[in-house]
């Protein structure tokens, strides 16, 4: 085994997502002459807690143009990291995190660490002859994620008048994930069918999932349901139902007061919450994420308390991938799982601490995607590197969704029997 490979160039390029928007690509050249390569995310609805990334402003993209971060990576971080060895990740990602010198990643930006984190650990895995999942998660990554998959979109996802963000199926009940794959994608069909038959639009957002105007959210979950019996299977054996509620969206700066906007209906934390009981009660649903504001830490104990023991309960504006706030939502007893998104930290060794510290109280981790994605699929061999259990990247439509999914049956295809899909099991968080 390897155990010194230098760094030789560092270097970045502004790309474009697939919203249209620019992002960063980086490139990492090690001396034994291997290439690492990665491109980095970006999200509509962002947790206010989350690492900055960083725009040029001005008119150039609106605005959005990121030649600042590419010019940080060529110059300071390229400086600083040619001549260390790739195969330290831990000391590499120090070093960019140091040179940054803020908490948020504010100065050289997190759209450039995490590019360049990314790519490292890309390059080292190359230089091992290993595929990524391998060189993260050793010879222990075995587990393939059930998918989280977004089939109807609404709030800050979609121009219509559902209020909840994301409306998803889990097919707990597949016996691999070539299986859960397909599963999904029969679902996602059949509910393309029933919504073009009763005269509503298919086309699809920024996740790929569909995005009608019904009359009330209710509507959505009773028509995932129907597409999951005309596809030929069952709720709760076969298929669960999670949603995103993304509810930081939903305040209205009065505490524990929140105001759908679609609905333009009014509630109290303790209303909101009963609304999640009710949902819980008339539908399949295992998993809420973002059920109450980021902030909300009085509303976030009424949910884990009266939901907790049954439901998964994602904390992704609430923990923005930040072992600070996952700690906070530890000692407070509040959710139980955790959404990991590598660009809300900023580096991958962060990304991992996040994970450990999740697993070791109890939490699960979901790997997500955002909804500014490219085609890099680094995700997907986290979730298998790190036995996650959960991956949450999209609808089986749209080549930026589709290529975590098919990265993920090839890596099945690799691991050729040694490894498990977990089903119901990979929400060892609740009973």
């Amino acid at each position: 085994m390897k155990q010194y490979v230098e760094i030789i160039d560092v270097f970045a390029r502004e790309i474009l997502d697939s919203r249209g928007n620019p992002t960063v690509e980086a490139e990492v050249v090690t001396d034994d002459g291997f290439v690492g390569t990665a491109a980095v995310p970006s999200g509509a609805s962002t947790g206010i807690y989350e690492a900055v990334e960083l725009r040029d402003g001005g008119k150039r993209y609106m605005g959005k143009g990121v030649e600042n971060a590419v010019k940080n990576v060529n110059d300071k971080i390229s400086e600083a990291l040619v001549g260390v060895n790739v195969l330290n990740q831990r000391q590499i990602d120090k070093i960019m995190c140091d040179l940054d010198g803020t908490k948020n990643k504010e100065n050289l930006g997190a759209n450039a660490i995490l590019a360049v984190s990314l790519a490292c650990a890309k390059a080292a895995a190359k230089s091992c002859g290993l595929p990524l999942y391998k060189y993260i998660g050793g010879c222990n990554a075995h587990t393939l994620p059930v998918p989280m998959m977004n089939i109807l979109n609404g709030g800050a996802h979609a121009d219509n008048n559902i209020d909840i963000q994301e409306f998803m199926i889990m097919p707990v009940g597949a016996k691999c994930f070539k299986d859960a794959l397909r599963m999904c994608a029969e679902v996602f069909h059949s509910l393309k069918s029933l919504l073009k038959s009763d005269g509503y639009s298919t086309a699809v957002g920024d996740e790929g999932g569909f995005a009608p105007s019904f009359s009330k959210d209710e509507e959505a979950l009773s028509y995932i349901v129907e597409a999951i019996k005309k596809a030929g299977y069952k709720t709760e054996t076969d298929f669960m139902i999670a949603v995103d509620a993304a509810s930081s969206e939903w305040t209205t700066g009065e505490g524990g007061e929140y105001l759908l906007p679609k609905a333009n209906k009014k509630m109290t934390r303790d209303e909101l919450v009963s609304y999640w009981e009710d949902l819980c009660s008339q539908y399949p649903i295992i998993s809420i994420e973002d059920g109450v504001a980021e902030d909300d830490w009085e509303g976030w104990s009424l949910l884990t308390e009266r939901l907790g023991k049954k439901v998964q309960l994602v904390g992704d504006d609430l923990f923005v991938t930040n072992t600070e706030r996952l700690e906070k939502g530890i000692e407070k007893n509040v959710a139980n799982s955790i959404l990991i998104k590598v660009n809300q930290i900023g580096t991958l060794t962060e990304t991992l601490e996040a994970v450990q510290k999740a697993n070791r109280a109890g939490y699960t981790a979901v790997i997500s995607h955002r909804s500014g994605e490219t085609e890099d699929t680094t995700i997907a061999d986290i979730a298998a590197a790190l036995n996650a259990g959960q991956i949450k990247t999209g609808a089986p439509s749209r080549t930026d969704r589709v290529a975590k999914y098919n990265r993920l049956l090839r890596i099945e295809e690799e691991l050729d029997g040694e490894c498990e899909y977990l089903g119901k099991d990979a929400f060892f968080c609740i009973k």
